[in-house]
């Protein structure tokens, strides 16, 4: 993986506004069927410096400065100087250049290999291409800077592997889509994964932001080592053990999920989403049943709607990173969380509780489950059905609930 440098920020302040976290996502062409952006290509910030520390009240706990680049935004590849590829079984398709390139056809056992040099970027078009494969990934990205998946409009294309993964030398190509580099997907078709592991691995940094997904697998849907960001997009995701799954083993201050739109339809065994570090949700459309919902170090909520039935934690917010404070906060958005029956909690962190805006909806014998402060400074909070400003501790580990005042 090449040394990038990038920047999560939590910083504690009242000017930040919604509009600029928001900003983050880009405008929508509704002409278009697509989403634009004003930025440039450039990395998703300029430092190394990790700052942590308590409630952002009104703040993105991501800077998403630059986080999407124009092309990122693109739903239409530019096939000026596109090459094609029809492909066939057996087939190995070598791509050691920057350039576009068109896939169709049917085919097993056939592979998409990308070894391009270190500041090339790769755009693979699907255009109605079906790949089954035993053992072996069906997009395998060895190098390049950057690599987009995008499916043209209107068409439906499959991927899958229905065996072992087999490992490529030191490299454990676990995903029907595997990258060692960044990893973009985006268009206006449909893209059917299946996999008797993971679906889609970035090594990396993984970005989507369009296209409609239909996904399948025992292992995760999407999994990143450093972060996923999601701006648009249609996703359903069925029986897999994680729905998406940002997580870096080496390095506990990388791994984030940001979603600034879109519409997710998770089905899974385990976590629903799960970050290292933060989970950050401006904008879309989530229905989650999980055992947990949604889990990270810092959880925070500023829009959306989200509808969350599990069967452990609805929401946790736990010690995953040294590298951040850990908190459930909620500015914005419509959160319904309904729990199963037992030792469950709606809402658990083992660090701060804020909410500050929005709507949370909840339905559970243990609503709460907090280790510091829990502080109520606005929005409407239903519990059981009734409203209330009070924020009870499952197991009083806290400092207590509260209604007012400044967050911590």
């Amino acid at each position: 993986m090449k040394t990038k440098k990038k920047t999560i920020i939590l910083a504690a302040t009242l000017t930040l506004s919604l509009a600029a976290v928001l900003a983050g996502c880009g405008a929508k062409d509704s002409t278009a069927g697509a989403t634009s952006a004003v930025v440039e290509e450039a990395t998703i910030a300029t430092s190394d410096t990790v700052t942590a520390t308590a409630n952002t009240t009104t703040g993105g706990a991501i800077d998403t400065t630059d986080l999407f680049t124009d092309r990122d935004l693109e739903q239409t590849a530019d096939l000026t100087n596109a090459t094609y590829y029809t492909v066939s079984d057996g087939q190995t398709i070598s791509i050691t250049e920057e350039g576009v390139y068109v896939i169709s056809g049917t085919a097993s056992n056939a592979q998409i290999v990308v070894e391009a040099a270190d500041e090339d970027k790769v755009q693979i078009v699907l255009d109605g291409a079906s790949i089954t494969n035993d053992s072996t990934p069906a997009i395998y990205v060895k190098n390049a800077d950057k690599v987009f998946v995008t499916t043209t409009e209107g068409s439906s294309n499959t991927l899958s592997v229905t065996g072992t993964f087999t490992a490529d030398g030191d490299t454990n190509t676990d995903g029907v889509i595997f990258s060692k580099d960044d990893l973009v997907l985006n268009g206006l078709g449909t893209l059917a994964i299946s996999s008797s592991d993971n679906a889609v691995v970035s090594k990396d940094d993984l970005k989507m932001t369009g296209g409609t997904y239909e996904i399948s697998c025992s292992g995760t849907a999407f999994e990143a080592n450093d972060s996923i960001a999601i701006a648009d997009g249609t996703f359903n995701i069925e029986s897999c053990n994680d729905g998406l799954h940002a997580e870096n083993d080496e390095d506990d201050s990388v791994g984030y999920v940001y979603i600034c739109g879109g519409t997710f339809n998770i089905n899974a065994v385990d976590d629903g989403i799960h970050a290292t570090t933060i989970v950050q949700v401006d904008e879309g459309a989530i229905d989650i049943s999980a055992a947990e919902g949604i889990e990270g170090t810092y959880v925070q909520f500023n829009g959306g709607t989200i509808n969350i039935e599990a069967s452990d934690d609805g929401i946790n917010a736990a010690a995953k990173s040294t590298a951040y404070s850990i908190c459930a906060e909620f500015n914005g958005g419509y959160i319904t969380i309904n729990m199963g029956t037992g030792d469950t909690d709606a809402v658990d962190s083992n660090g701060d509780l804020y909410i500050n805006g929005g709507t949370l909806t909840i339905n559970a014998q243990s609503p709460f489950d907090y280790d510091g402060t829990a502080q109520k400074n606005g929005g409407t909070l239903i519990v059981n059905g009734s409203e209330t400003d009070s924020i009870t501790n499952q197991m009083m580990g806290g400092m207590g609930g509260q209604m007012g005042g400044p967050g911590r």
